[in-house]
This record gives structure tokens, C-alpha cells and sequence, in this order.
């Protein structure tokens, strides 16, 4: 399809409420009045449809986008990769949503106001590079640490319920003990009548779960470190620092 040759004269602002599989845009002009809105598919196609869309509006002055940092990231480094400002919208009119509910269209308008009237400022973060990367790998060793203190629990709450000679054999144990305990525990069969066998396929089953987990935590954090001691040399030399906070 071929777009219309944007108005030179025109300035327009413009906000996009984003979804996982759709972006709604809307347009105003430098009054704040609506010129359209329009849905596009949450796609590299989609983006480049909805550049050319708000282009062929008129002179871009700033694109309000909603989740610059989730679901509109892709759309914002297409944005800002095609040279136009991009503000992050992380709230919508709730006057308008009080009295409209909950509305696509109206969000995107919303997010386009805000732009336009500089109540939006904050710049997106940029989500390439060394800093992009360490968050990607932050964020798996974090769910990794969460699960494995999740298991943890579990390991030490099994113990507790477990039959007696189980229970009397791990009770005291210090948790790193237990984990290599149950973790070569040998159950035998799993059949009808069989609790004592459960019971330790379920111990071992949890203690090896926590062993992966303590690999998979060493192997991201080989990967972190020398990133993070690239990108903030500084912050890891200062007392009271380490990898975690700094990353």
C-alpha cells in the first residue's frame, strides 16, 4: 500500500497502548485533537506499518508508548532506530478511564496527550548491549535462586513429615548434608504399600532438583561476572558491593 505524503505543515503527536500480539496508535495534532487510531500486529511488519502510518500523519514531534520496557520495547528500538523521540507512558487518564472503562483507542489517545503536553518525559531504556545482556542473565539467575530455595523448603518440609526411621536418619542434618544424602538415596521400587520408597524418591527427587539448580546459579553467574565487571567496575570495587546488587 502506498502512503500518503505526510503534511510538512502539520506537527502531530502520537501514543500506542501495546499488547503481546497487537499495538494500538493513536494520532492527535499539536491541539490535542484526535486525527485516528488504528491497530497493527505486534510484528516487525507491524512496526514499520505503524511508522509509516504516523509519518504519513505529518512532522513527528514525539511517540508516547506504554511498556517501553516489556511488550513495546521491540516497537520503541524501531522508533527510536527511524530518529523519533520516544517517551515512556507508564499510566494512562484514569479521569477518562473512570468514566469510559477500559479502552484501547482511549489509551492510546491518553498516551499521545501525555507526550504531547510533556507530563510523559522519561526516555526508554535502551535495550541492547552489555547492559541488556546482564539483565537477560540477572533475571534467569533470580528465578533460578527462587526456585532453588523453593525446593529447599520442600526438601526440609518432606523431611519433617516422613516416616520415622526416614525422618530420625536426615532430621539433624545441615542443609547442604541433606541435599547430598537424599540426593544419593536408593528407593527401591515405587508400588502399593510401598511409602518408604515414595517418600525417598520424592526426597531424591527434590535434592537433585536443588544440585542442577546450584549448577545452572554457578553456570549464569561465570557468564554475569565478567560482564558485570566490564560495565561497572566502579560499583563492584565499593565496600559492601557484590555481583548481585551491581548487576
Amino acid at each position: 500500500m502506498t502512503e500518503n505524503p505526510p503534511d510538512v505543515s502539520l506537527t502531530v503527536f502520537a501514543g500506542v497502548d501495546t499488547h503481546k500480539d497487537t499495538h494500538h496508535a493513536a494520532i492527535i495534532d499539536h491541539l490535542g485533537r484526535g486525527i485516528g487510531d488504528r491497530e497493527f500486529p505486534a510484528t516487525a511488519a507491524g512496526y514499520r506499518a505503524l511508522l509509516a502510518w504516523v509519518r504519513g500523519a505529518g512532522v513527528v514531534a514525539r511517540i508516547g508508548v506504554e511498556g517501553t520496557g516489556s511488550y513495546g520495547s521491540a516497537l520503541t528500538a524501531v522508533l527510536q532506530e527511524a530518529g523519533i523521540e520516544v517517551v515512556d507512558v507508564d499510566r494512562t487518564d484514569r479521569q477518562s478511564r473512570r468514566f469510559h472503562g477500559k479502552s484501547d483507542s482511549l489509551d492510546a489517545y491518553s498516551a499521545a496527550r501525555l507526550a504531547a503536553a510533556g507530563i510523559a518525559r522519561t526516555v526508554p531504556k535502551a535495550h541492547d548491549g552489555d547492559v541488556e545482556a546482564i539483565r537477560f542473565l540477572h533475571n534467569a539467575r533470580r528465578t533460578a535462586v527462587k526456585s532453588r530455595a523453593e525446593a529447599i523448603t520442600a526438601l526440609k518440609s518432606a523431611v519433617v513429615n516422613a516416616p520415622e526411621p526416614i525422618r530420625e536418619q536426615l532430621r539433624d542434618l545441615s542443609t547442604k548434608a541433606l541435599v547430598e544424602a537424599c540426593a544419593g538415596l536408593r528407593p527401591g521400587v515405587v508400588e502399593p504399600g510401598a511409602l518408604a520408597a515414595a517418600v525417598k524418591t520424592a526426597l531424591r527427587s527434590l535434592a537433585r532438583r536443588i544440585r542442577m539448580l546450584d549448577h545452572e546459579i554457578a553456570a549464569l553467574e561465570a557468564d554475569l561476572h565478567p560482564l558485570v565487571d566490564d560495565a561497572a567496575a566502579d560499583l563492584i570495587a565499593r565496600f559492601g558491593v557484590g555481583y548481585e546488587t551491581a548487576a
